[in-house]
């Protein structure tokens, strides 16, 4: 289902388990190098993953608008499978096209998530960033971060409950560029899943 900010029902009993083993690993992380600053998007799925991982790692969250994820219009509550159907492909398919009235494009979200990430790396020059964020953030970080132009055929898979991570790297020229040290990590779901929570 297309789960925009009119029809998003939250996580799942699945999803519950997912964010739980992603708690209790960036948990352990932040033990080693804490994390200075949380942000997550404002949909009710991203709030709640927000709020277990805040609990784990006791640090607060901030609701950050700017990283809510597409526009969906029409599309919003309907099975993806239909959308695809009627938009002859996804968002990607047909990037500078709607997938639905009032959607957006799929080059035009990226360019708005690229614009809006791009102020809140300048915002938080030297933290260390943890975000709670869509898959399309995820996309639209390496667009933005690899210089890939927007319309690239190609593209990332971003499972759910996956892990992301950037790093600003500053060289002995002190030159600074950035690094992507991890993309789809689920090593946290190597044992299997079950929404009875066993195997935790």
């Amino acid at each position: 289902m297309v789960g925009g900010p009119r029809t998003c029902t939250g996580l799942t009993d699945r999803g519950y388990e997912q964010v739980r083993r992603v708690a209790t690993r960036l948990a352990a992380e932040h033990r080693e190098r804490p994390f200075t600053v949380f942000h997550a998007g404002p949909r009710l799925r991203l709030r709640q993953t927000a709020e277990i991982i805040s609990q784990a790692l006791q640090l607060p969250f901030i609701t950050d608008e700017r990283l809510d994820g597409p526009i969906h219009g029409a599309a919003d509550g309907k099975p993806w499978f239909d959308v695809k159907t009627a938009a002859d492909g996804g968002p990607h398919a047909h990037p500078d096209e709607p997938w639905a009235d009032g959607s957006d494009t799929w080059n035009g979200y990226l360019e708005r998530a690229c614009r809006l990430l791009k102020e809140l790396i300048a915002q938080h020059d030297g933290d260390r960033v943890l975000i709670a964020a869509h898959g399309e953030t995820v996309i639209a970080a390496h667009t933005l971060l690899l210089g890939i132009p927007l319309g690239s055929p190609a593209g990332f898979g971003v499972s759910h409950g996956s892990l992301t991570r950037w790093q600003r790297h500053r060289n002995r020229l002190d030159q600074r560029r950035w690094l992507l040290d991890r993309h789809n990590d689920t090593e946290h779901f190597a044992t299997p899943i079950t929404t009875s929570g066993a195997g935790l």
